[in-house]
């Protein structure tokens, strides 16, 4: 991780820095940037900007009471109260003790009720069983911000939910922020005020987890704030996210996430921080079934469907790591790292095996790893022996790093255009070199705008090389492991990559219904699955292409339908609520005469009758069938409402499951991500002598079937367009069948 309080800090983020808490307190601080205001509304009637709750009031309060405040010895209260009365002396704030029966309190005055404080509060920290009793009182007395240490809510199931959603109600009424209940002492800890530098802010939904990154001041990394959420009954992730991000002294946002109270105020917050360029890094659990039903006994919270997740998260920038080691080492390099030029990554180590191992694993990752020019070879092989590799990964056989050579080849490879990033893996200390070369290192990155950064394999890490030397610089990235080394820098390279070009969805979200909406309307059937053919004119109403088709309900109607449609053609039964027709034998395909589709017709009728289906009519469809099938759809999801998916269509997407997903509102860009995220997309390109698809068909599909989720909310439970036939390269794409269900 960089390392320590010497740091070295580019012009416009030197200008950031600043104590926390100089910057007055506003009632909801204003979006940096081009944005609509915040009480602007998509075409749903959902918020497209989320306000900044004014949490240096909570941070740095003026005032605090402490309610059920201890001082005898050996009661839970008192160590809470002592660290509190220690935490208002380092923030400058003036505790008042409240306790019904007590006249002092650590020889502090102690008052009986929040009704009889002296002065206004800022912050009111609750150390009693039930807090709901208290919140109107804190109402009436005009406090801004509770914590509720006290569980037995949310997380122990249905009973505790109901308490839960009491308490919430009741601070709505009172106007208080709460934090909690179920939190922990994790804002109130002893911050270093030594460090210098952008810092990062921690938010946990469980404290113990968020101890790793905390602890990392001790390495030199400097931290700003901890926001421990706990149950979320008001004040949650999101919040924390939207505040930390307009905070000019943080650097970046590393977040421990168990479950997310409101996917629409995660994404809202996560926005503002890609408009700020404020990294989030967070571990999400719930990947697994185990996890997900662990993480909601612990916190209460819905952890949602995990590859909604996931995208939704990648949509809009945040940092996803599995461990907390990763979310450290991540957080801490995108934090304190000045922006890439380039992706460029040049590998340099003292062993042919080390570097070769590096880069593999850096190359597998996605990382870049450029071959040197031969002229920077040549340069490079002045200090190096001509028998060893200096391409790119860069072997120095050892001896050289024992010299005046180790400075220079550094430099050098520094000095290359196409290296961004300098990364030297040492696998353990070998005095006197190693330590030549960790200052060589240190030395050159003092130098250099570029990254440079080390990874200190030894398992003890007490090496004055490493204590000292590396830790104790600003300017290089020190790991104990390759794999954090490779996530780290990955993550940073892909975070500047991604708000060097990001627009805000929800800037160009649509405020109002289209026509297209107008149209759909007519079409909707409250509580019913639609028809295919009535499906399909939904689809139609929104600009999708279907083919050529007509309902028919005679034999002989269908005769001549085909004959307009053209031949050869496609016959399928057509009811509401027929899902499965193929499974029934209710589709006839590749139909080339009158007679076919003579006897088709009479052949599905009977199959209807014989299963039960009441028919609206028989459809007879335009045969497609040069193309890649594809599905599109829209299904709801707990926490972000609706959510678009695209894959692999027909039975395909049952089989492979090899799909892509994002929450609305997404532009062309997220649409073209899905399809690269996808196993098959190699089938767009052509296989075996086929023609490449329309993939820009294909992606207009998906942003119009997106406008349908927009527009239609909750009056559409579900969409299913599969097969959508891609055609080749500029004839477009037609839903051959869609499913539609109406809420």
């Amino acid at each position: 991780m960089l390392g320590s309080t010497h740091g070295t800090l580019t012009s416009d983020l030197r200008a950031r820095v600043v104590a926390c808490g100089d910057r007055p307190g506003n009632a909801v601080h204003e979006a940096a940037g081009p944005t609509a205001s915040a009480g602007d509304l998509d075409v749903s009637g959902r918020p497209l900007h989320a306000p900044v709750p004014d949490l240096d009031r909570f941070f740095r309060p003026s005032s605090v009471a402490v309610v059920g405040a201890s001082d005898t010895e050996g009661r839970p209260n008192t160590g809470i109260t002592r660290q509190l009365v220690g935490w208002a002396a380092r923030v400058g704030a003036r505790l008042h003790p409240v306790h019904p029966t007590r006249t002092s309190v650590f020889g502090l005055d102690c008052v009986p009720s929040v009704a009889d404080l002296p002065v206004p509060v800022d912050l009111a920290v609750l150390l009693v069983r039930d807090p709901l009793p208290l919140i109107p009182q804190l109402g009436e007395a005009k406090v801004p911000f509770a914590v509720a240490f006290a569980s037995g809510y949310a997380e122990t199931g249905d009973q505790g939910a109901a308490a839960q959603a009491r308490l919430a109600a009741a601070v709505e009424r009172a106007g208080v922020r709460l934090l909690g209940p179920n939190t922990n002492l994790n804002a109130f800890e002893t911050f270093r005020d030594d460090l210098e530098g952008p810092a990062i802010a921690l938010i946990t939904q469980s404290g113990h987890q968020g101890r790793p990154v905390f602890t990392m001041q001790e390495l030199g990394v400097r931290m700003s704030h901890w926001a421990p959420t706990g149950n979320e009954a008001d004040l949650e992730t999101a919040d924390f996210i939207s505040y930390f991000a307009e905070r000019p002294e943080v650097g970046s946002i590393a977040c421990y996430v168990e479950g997310l109270k409101d996917g629409r105020s995660f994404l809202l917050a996560a926005d503002r921080a890609a408009r700020r360029g404020v990294p989030v890094v967070a571990v999400k659990v719930g990947r697994t079934d185990t996890g997900a039903r662990t993480a909601a006994s612990h916190t209460g919270k819905l952890t949602g469907s995990d590859q909604v997740v996931d995208a939704a998260m990648r949509q809009f920038g945040v940092i996803r790591v599995d461990g907390l080691d990763e979310l450290q080492d991540t957080a801490a390099l995108l934090a304190r790292a000045r922006r890439p030029v380039g992706d460029g990554v040049a590998v340099y180590s003292i062993s042919g095996g080390t570097g070769a191992h590096f880069a593999d694993l850096a190359t597998a990752a996605g990382l870049r790893i450029p071959r040197l020019s031969d002229a920077r070879q040549a340069e490079l092989h002045q200090w190096i022996p001509p028998y060893l590799n200096v391409s790119n990964p860069i072997d120095n056989g050892g001896h050289p790093v024992g010299d005046h050579r180790g400075r220079k080849i550094i430099d050098a490879i520094l000095a290359d255009p196409d290296v961004d990033v300098l990364i030297c893996p040492i696998t353990g200390p070998f005095p006197p070199m190693s330590d030549r070369l960790a200052q060589d290192l240190v030395d050159a990155a003092e130098a250099t705008d570029k990254l440079v950064c080390v990874v200190w394999g030894s398992p003890a890490g007490t090496e004055e090389a490493y204590r000292t030397t590396l830790l104790g610089s600003s300017r290089v990235a020190t790991f104990r492991t390759f794999s954090n080394c490779i996530t780290a820098v990955r993550a940073h390279l892909s975070h500047h990559r991604f708000t060097a070009r990001y627009r805000s969805p929800f800037d160009e979200a649509p405020r109002t219904p289209s026509p297209s909406y107008r149209k759909a309307q007519a079409l909707m059937r409250p509580g019913e699955q639609l028809s295919e053919h009535a499906a399909k004119q939904l689809l139609r109403a929104y600009g999708i292409r279907v083919p050529r088709e007509q309902l028919v309900t005679s034999a002989a109607a269908s005769v001549r339908a085909a004959a307009l449609v053209g031949y050869p053609v496609v016959m399928k039964a057509s009811a509401p609520q027929l899902a499965h027709k193929t499974e029934l034998g209710l589709v006839k395909i590749g139909l080339t005469s009158a007679s076919q589709v003579r006897d088709s017709y009479r052949e599905l009728t009977d199959i209807a009758r014989y299963e039960g289906v009441d028919l609206d009519g028989v459809l007879v469809c335009q045969m497609v069938e040069r193309g890649v099938e594809m599905v599109v759809g829209v299904s709801p999801d707990e926490l972000f409402g609706p959510t678009v998916t695209v894959g692999l269509g027909g039975v395909l997407v049952e089989v492979l499951h090899d799909t892509a997903v994002r929450v609305p509102p997404f532009g062309e860009d997220q649409a073209r991500a899905m399809l690269g995220e996808l196993r098959g997309r190699a089938l767009f390109e052509g296989v075996r002598g086929g023609p490449p698809v329309d993939v820009d068909a294909l992606v207009e599909v998906i942003l119009r079937v997106q406008r349908m989720a927009l527009e239609l909310g909750d009056q559409l439970a579900e969409l299913d367009v599969n097969p959508l036939m891609v055609l080749p390269r500029g004839q477009g794409a037609v839903a051959l069948d869609a499913l539609a269900v109406c809420r």
